[in-house]
């Protein structure tokens, strides 16, 4: 009788990961929307391209970079998420996926999550470097300490991932 109902548990609780994929759904409907605002923010700029200064554009270019790692940053997510906690992606003959995929674990992720957060943070930077004038230098401190923290964090992770590796390899 216990053993049926450990097994009726065991199921119960390995078939939970399936509870996420409304989550991965909901952060393809994230990257849906970073589209627009993305094409948005393009519109935009092609209709000030020859009355904006050479600032302005550099900025809105920046913009458009950062929606962009931000939205391959969230593809990234959904796609080794799903593979890793809920199913492997089922990619047949004829398929185009990426190189990576099936290769990403949850370790690996992370570190590439904090990467990717460490260029947008990098992004950011340099648009508030290019805004001085605006921001005042109290806020481009505190704006490179907290890219500092991001750069410090990404290699602790990385670093982590690597002893972890290391270690599981020996196993």
């Amino acid at each position: 009788m216990s053993s049926r109902f450990e097994h009726g548990v065991e199921r119960v609780i390995l078939n939970s990961r399936w509870l996420l994929t409304p989550f991965y759904l909901g952060l393809v409907l994230v990257v849906v929307a970073l589209g627009v605002t993305f094409f948005r923010e393009l519109w935009h700029l092609y209709h000030i391209i020859f009355t904006a200064g050479e600032a302005e554009v550099v900025l809105m270019v920046l913009s458009l970079v950062d929606v962009v790692l931000v939205a391959n940053l969230i593809v990234m997510v959904v796609i080794s998420g799903y593979e890793n906690f809920v199913s492997d992606i089922a990619i047949g003959e004829n398929e185009e996926a990426p190189d990576w995929l099936g290769k990403i674990d949850a370790g690996n992720l992370k570190v590439k999550v904090a990467a990717a957060i460490v260029a947008i943070s990098s992004i950011h930077l340099l648009r508030a470097f290019l805004n001085i004038n605006e921001l005042g230098e109290s806020k481009i401190v505190l704006l490179m300490i907290m890219h500092l923290v991001f750069v410090f964090s990404a290699l602790l992770l990385a670093y982590l991932d690597k002893i972890s590796g290391h270690a599981s390899k020996a196993h």
